[in-house]
């Protein structure tokens, strides 16, 4: 109940950003591109590594529009 809850408050802020941000995308494009987005752990020479997966669609656009920067393609951990 608490997790369908709290999905309703995050759409609910979600959407006037979107809107201020002069976007008008529809919820299951805007589920279907973040759900893409993959990061993989990876060890190198003994270095961990995160690899992002490509921003693909509209994902970015949400990303922006949230204030929040989209990490880097590779980062050491």
């Amino acid at each position: 109940m608490f997790c369908s809850f709290l999905a309703l408050v995050l759409k609910k802020e979600l959407d006037p950003r979107l809107h201020t941000a002069g976007h008008a995308f529809e919820w299951a494009d805007i589920k279907q591109d973040l759900k893409a987005l993959q990061e993989t752990t990876m060890e190198d020479e003994g270095k961990r590594l995160a690899i992002r997966s490509q921003c693909l669609g509209i994902a970015g656009k949400v990303f922006q529009a949230v204030g929040v920067a989209i990490p880097p393609t590779i980062r050491e951990l």
